[in-house]
């Protein structure tokens, strides 16, 4: 079974596909995502092609339940009270390594597996296949246990679907092109993603104390995204540059301003590492861009910064060199 495959990555668009009979929409997730390799044992690979297996025990019966050798993709959610995917809730699961830790969150948070396609199957890539063919596989799994799931697509009204997400207070849809090939690692028009909230994914390059009795912890974070992939930026003959996206203050607990606290101090440099056009602020502080976050705003200004931002988040799923504006 072949190891190490990326996950496809879909483009952000406003609105659904026009000729939408062309095209099959899913649910979009909140959660994170991986690859479940299933064989002997199971193994859950992040996007960036990290181990998580050992995190998420409760899934470890996905193998067993199937009895096939498999790669799927899909997306690892936690739910709120009133089951709806949290990627807050999640944030407890993320990055913890204590075996004693992990169990008693697993009890206190479980998650579910949402697969939503089919890599490998029985001695054979899959990912030459049209999208409803794997689809097809994939629904023949039978994939229905306590915490694994293949949530239904629908063919065509993506606008219908959206709205109904958009009722139940879901993240969004994801359309996919009727006929096209799974690219691992690529990020292609054939998979579009449509958000009911602007979210970005952002580069935290430093930050800003709170006042008060907060004055030695984060008040603010400052953030960015790169004007590159390195891809892109190997091209272009010069490396990519962070460019400085705003503050966001809002949407913090005291336990995450404290964990934030931390992880920034812990990382701490004397030089902004934003690019030079990045507005100065005052008593701002520095740390190397190795976390991202997510946040959630209401638009771009024309500055290019972000309006209303609110944090969600910390994404471990993903590489720093990678964050672009969306």
């Amino acid at each position: 079974m072949p190891h190490q495959l990326r996950p496809m990555l879909a483009r952000t668009a406003d609105e659904p596909p026009t000729d939408d009979d062309g095209w099959a929409f899913e649910i979009k997730w909140d959660g994170i995502r991986a690859l479940a390799y299933l064989g002997d044992e199971l193994r859950l690979e992040s996007r960036r092609g990290e181990d998580i297996t050992g995190r998420y025990p409760e899934l470890a019966g996905i193998g067993e339940s199937l009895g096939r050798h498999a790669i799927l993709d899909g997306e690892i959610v936690a739910c709120d009270s009133e089951g709806h995917p949290s990627f807050q809730r999640l944030q407890s699961r993320m990055g913890v390594t204590s075996p004693s830790i992990i169990k008693h969150r697993a009890i206190e948070t479980p998650v579910t597996y949402m697969a939503f396609d089919v890599l490998y199957l029985d001695d054979e890539m899959t990912i030459d296949r049209p999208y409803e063919e794997r689809r097809e596989l994939l629904d023949g799994l039978g994939l229905d246990g306590g915490r694994w799931q293949a949530p239904r697509h629908h063919l065509g009204e993506g606008a219908a679907l959206l709205a109904a997400t958009r009722e139940r207070e879901l993240e969004g849809v994801v359309a996919k092109r009727l006929g096209s090939v799974y690219r691992p690692g690529r990020r292609t028009h054939d998979w579009l993603k449509l958000r009911n909230t602007r979210r970005q994914e952002l580069v935290i390059g430093g930050w800003v104390p709170g006042e008060g009795g907060r004055s030695g912890s984060v008040g603010s974070l400052l953030v960015g995204y790169h004007d590159s992939t390195p891809e892109e930026a190997e091209r272009l003959g010069r490396p990519p540059l962070l460019v400085f996206a705003g503050g966001v203050g809002t949407g913090f607990t005291q336990d995450e301003l404290a964990r934030l606290t931390r992880m920034v101090k812990s990382r701490a440099r004397l030089n902004s590492p934003f690019d030079a056009a990045s507005p100065k602020r005052r008593g701002a502080r520095w740390c190397e861009p190795e976390l991202v976050c997510e946040v959630e705003f209401r638009e771009w200004t024309r500055e290019g910064t972000l309006r209303a931002p609110s944090y969600k988040g910390l994404r471990d799923d993903k590489d720093p060199r990678e964050v672009v504006r969306e």
